[in-house]
């Protein structure tokens, strides 16, 4: 008996969350088999499952403003002086978000042919867009008042920042947590340090609250998927797996073509020379699902696999483990667009245009704990349109997407400190070098008493 227990107690979140998923749509699909016009379903459906649902969307709500604020304010703030930082912290930046930006444009571009969230009957996809069309045609309107133009740009700097976090106006919020940022750098370390201290603090408080909402995602997941396969059937999961299979396709394109290909064209390492390099880094980061986790692993890679000086490594880094999430901000915007055809939502070339900014700001803003992108994806569904309830359908799946999108993670990590390196023409072990034999297995583990986290 006791070990049973300590058994169940010691199950893992996300298998409770897969199980959730199940259950959910499982019964919400015998239940649509069964009793789909019966006024007590749809009871069931109003005063029990959608309750349970809204009220784990909430708390993921809930955490976003804080969390958006703290995460980036320091980030911004942990780079210290930006006059110090000089060219090797702007250049590091510059890479940071055009690897990332690469990385969502190579997601969107294989949903826009795949078009995976299509794979809907016609008439399910018209019954999902019904449903929930009232409320994602305001938040589609409110996005796109003013178009995409000069006034888009304008309107990012908020007059009031509490009256733009207030209204859910995020792109405000994030202009002003940027430059509150950069104020706080150029401030005497006796001023500033009580603020970041606070904002330490806050941030640490904020990921305690994502776990407490985590705990009822279980729950939560179960009562929406309900919602929506008691309704619509079995036809709502059937995109589910071609939708995974998309990722895992995404997430492979980027660590092993536009990576490895950046590797040969700026640094001249060859594609599988890089790769076999990185093995242990890449098989550290899929088996820990966490960049910070992986971080020893990814600075000695750098060092004894190539060479990367130790102020560079020390510096670019630790940095790219916070800032720099290539896989992270290609399964935001995938996962977007992806539900976006399941609820009938047509994003425009504008509106996607807003999910790559949107996805690349906010995989900075992630926190590094379990499931940590999800509140900040639900951010940019409703942003666009999409109802976040759709969350529901990817949460039970996240767990092996979160473990593969860690890889080119750090593997854009590691290509920075490479570029940082030759572009400051220091040296390093380039092309023509032999790499430094890699240490046994073990010792490529976090140190011991580390706390490995997800989130990703």
């Amino acid at each position: 008996m006791h070990a049973e227990t300590g058994a169940r107690r010691g199950m893992p979140l996300h298998t409770k969350i897969l199980l959730g998923l199940a259950v959910g749509a499982g019964s919400g699909v015998l239940a649509n088999a069964l009793w789909r016009d019966a006024p007590a379903l749809q009871w069931a459906v109003d005063n029990i499952a959608q309750p349970i649902g809204q009220i784990f969307l909430r708390m993921l709500f809930m955490v976003v403003v804080p969390l958006v604020f703290t995460s980036i304010a320091l980030g911004v703030a942990g780079l210290g002086d930006l006059k110090k930082v000089g060219r090797i912290g702007g250049k590091t930046l510059l890479i940071f978000v055009a690897t990332t930006a690469l990385a969502v444009v190579v997601g969107l571009t294989l949903v826009n042919i795949v078009r995976p969230g299509e794979s809907l009957d016609p008439t399910i996809r018209a019954a999902l867009l019904e449903e929930y069309a009232p409320q994602a045609a305001e938040k589609v309107q409110a996005s796109e008042t003013n178009g995409f133009g000069v006034n888009t740009f304008v309107n990012i700097v908020p007059r009031n920042p509490l009256d733009a976090a207030a209204r859910g106006d995020m792109l405000g919020l994030i202009f002003f947590t940027l430059i509150f940022g950069i104020a706080l750098t150029r401030l005497p370390a006796s001023v500033s340090q009580p603020v970041l201290k606070v904002l330490e603090g806050i941030g640490q408080a904020v990921a305690e609250m994502i776990g407490f909402a985590m705990k009822l995602a279980p729950f939560g997941v179960a009562g929406l998927i309900f919602a929506v396969t008691a309704r619509f059937g079995f036809d709502v999961l059937r995109s589910l797996s071609l939708y995974v299979i998309m990722v895992l396709v995404a997430l492979a394109i980027h660590q092993f073509g536009v990576l490895t290909l950046l590797a040969r064209l700026l640094v001249g390492i060859r594609p599988g020379e890089f790769i076999r390099r990185i093995r242990a880094l890449m098989v550290t980061a899929f088996s820990t699902s966490s960049s910070n986790a992986t971080l020893p692993t990814t600075i000695r890679t750098a060092q004894e696999e190539f060479g990367v000086p130790k102020e560079v490594a020390g510096f670019v880094l630790p940095l790219g483990a916070t800032m720099n999430m290539n896989g992270t901000a290609l399964f935001e915007g995938m996962t977007v667009l992806f539900l976006a055809q399941v609820f009938g939502v047509d994003l425009s070339l504008p509106m996607q245009i807003v999910v790559v900014i949107m996805s690349v700001i906010t995989a900075i803003g992630v926190a590094g704990v379990p499931s940590g992108s999800i509140p900040l994806i639900v951010l940019v569904m409703e942003m666009v349109g999409v109802p976040g309830e759709g969350i529901a359908l990817i949460l039970g799946v996240d767990r092996i997407l979160d473990m593969a999108r860690t890889v080119p993670n750090v593997t854009g990590d590691l290509l920075t400190s490479l570029l940082i390196t030759k572009s400051e023409r220091l040296p390093f072990f380039g092309p023509e070098a032999e790499a430094v034999p890699a240490e046994p297995a073990p010792e490529h583990a976090a140190p011991a008493g580390a706390q490995v986290t997800a989130g990703d």
